[in-house]
């Protein structure tokens, strides 16, 4: 099932309606994220009433912002939450579900208007998971009472971009890729380091390294222990072939698997 594309405040009001009635509140109170990724954050989940940004743009000097997005929300979707994307046209559902994102539960309004705080607004009180692409300038008061209204619905917000005040801001610092040689060969997989900074809980800053699509989180600080053997992992049950998508980033979206087949082989953008 294609994710579902939003247009019109009647669809808006639908999905909204839609996810409320199949959510359960106060049930699990923090999301899960994939393991590569819950060291990053307080709690090792995603916690409702909290703003969790995914930095872009200007600010981010490394690409891999988007695949880092699909790769924080694939665990919480798979296991039952809903979640929506808006302002990011060019995210289909295609990256979507290569990275593990249930599509039955996915929203994307990709060209919200200039009604963007008023929809954002509107699928916080409905949807577990809300990521927000940041239009530019946000007048603090805007930011603020989304911020408030997330926290006291218990949805996560995300915001994809620069946003000040958020607990914990993700950012991919530096990235590699691996499968060519020689100007030959394809695309593989990508090692990136994420960076986790933000307040409270989060005020310590926590980077680590990574493959996306990934198995192995790589501390940077810690030596390995001598003589240990490293840890054997199955893939995931239902894993399928990727098909390809319109950029080298978005096809080499990190997928929620535990390891990586030698059968899927991305080709090269």
């Amino acid at each position: 099932m294609a994710g579902r594309m939003i247009s019109g405040a009647a669809a808006l009001a639908e999905l909204v309606r839609t996810a409320g009635e199949t959510a359960e509140p106060g049930v699990h109170r923090m999301l899960p994220v994939a393991p590569e990724l819950s060291g990053l954050l307080p709690g090792r989940g995603l916690r409702r009433g909290s703003t969790i940004a995914v930095a872009t743009g200007r600010s981010q000097p490394a690409s891999g912002g988007t695949s880092l997005l699909l790769a924080l929300l694939s665990e919480a979707s798979r296991t039952g939450s809903w979640c929506a994307v808006v302002g990011v046209p060019a995210l289909g559902a295609v990256a979507a579900a290569e990275s593990g994102i249930a599509l039955g539960r996915l929203a994307l309004v990709p060209n919200p208007g200039p009604e963007w705080a008023t929809v954002v607004a509107a699928l916080i009180d409905g949807v577990d998971v809300v990521v927000a692409a940041v239009p530019g300038a946000i007048a603090p008061a805007i930011a603020g009472r989304l911020v408030a209204r997330a926290r006291q619905r218990g949805c996560v917000l995300v915001p994809f971009g620069h946003w000040d005040g958020a607990d914990v801001t993700l950012q991919v610092t530096a990235g590699r890729w691996e499968g060519l040689g020689a100007g030959r060969g394809r695309l593989r997989r990508r090692e990136v380091t994420v960076l986790a900074r933000g307040r409270g809980a989060a005020a310590r800053p926590k980077e680590l390294t990574m493959w996306m699509p990934g198995v192995t989180v790589r501390p940077p600080t810690l030596p390995p222990v001598a003589g240990s053997a490293p840890p054997t992992l199955s893939p995931a049950a239902g894993a399928t072939s990727p098909a390809p998508a319109a950029s080298a980033e978005i096809l080499m979206s990190w997928r929620a698997r535990r390891t990586v087949s030698h059968q899927h082989r991305l080709a090269a953008v």
